[in-house]
């Protein structure tokens, strides 16, 4: 049975989430009644022969393939190759039962990829996105180069569950902190040598000490690193 086939079979119970990831900053996040959110799902090796002076090729196999995700959202925090993967999007098939969420260049990409306006919903910090039993709000990103200063995060809950809040690929600001008015349960941090210690400094600032971390890349250039911390 494909991973995916488990993912919908799964009966999630009451008050509780299930999450599966899948690489890189890709999870995929299933609700009681069933409701499935997929964020910043790279499911190619497309970054690869990107930038020829680093090693881009991924380094752990791809776990659902495009043409087979089957879940209600897309949702991309930023614009970069490895969270808003235009291979990935172009092969989705079921692309008139998904909504495709993000900010406006990964709306873009969206369109360009064959998505259709109606399953296009722009994303920013500070919005709210309802669907179904699941509620979205958006959260304040520093972008960590100037190709993309579109980035975001993300606070989901599922009903009455727990509140999970994905920072996406972000430097430390105290506006980044400013996501602990949502008062969520579990924060998934990226951690990467060049961009802080970031799930020390946030959880100093009022935010979970319940800690997923994740480096940037699925790559030889930088290896991906998936733990929980607890303060």
């Amino acid at each position: 049975m494909s991973l995916m086939q488990r993912i919908k079979d799964h009966v999630v119970p009451p008050g509780n989430v299930m999450l599966w990831w899948l690489g890189q900053n890709g999870f995929i996040f299933k609700s009681p009644a069933g409701t499935t959110l997929g964020i910043d799902l790279y499911l190619t090796d497309s970054c690869e022969g990107l930038h020829p002076e680093i090693n881009l090729k991924r380094q752990i196999p791809v776990l659902i393939e495009p043409e087979d995700l089957d879940i209600d959202l897309f949702f991309c925090t930023h614009n970069h190759q490895d969270h808003t993967d235009p291979e990935t999007i172009r092969r989705v098939a079921r692309k008139n039962t998904t909504r495709f969420v993000g900010p406006m260049p990964s709306c873009e990409i969206f369109r360009l990829e064959g998505v259709a306006k109606e399953n296009i919903v722009p994303a920013w910090p500070a919005c709210e996105i309802t669907f179904k039993d699941l509620l979205l709000r958006g959260t304040f990103a520093l972008p960590t180069d100037d190709s993309d200063l579109n980035h975001m995060g993300v606070v989901a809950q599922f009903e009455r569950g727990p509140k999970i809040y994905i920072t996406g690929d972000t430097d430390y600001h105290e506006l980044v902190a400013s996501a602990a008015k949502h008062k969520p349960d579990v924060m998934i941090v990226c951690i990467n040598g060049g961009f802080n210690n970031l799930w020390r400094l946030l959880s100093s600032r009022g935010l979970p000490s319940a800690v997923i971390t994740i480096c940037f890349r699925i790559t030889a250039s930088t290896r991906s690193n998936f733990g929980r911390h607890s303060r």
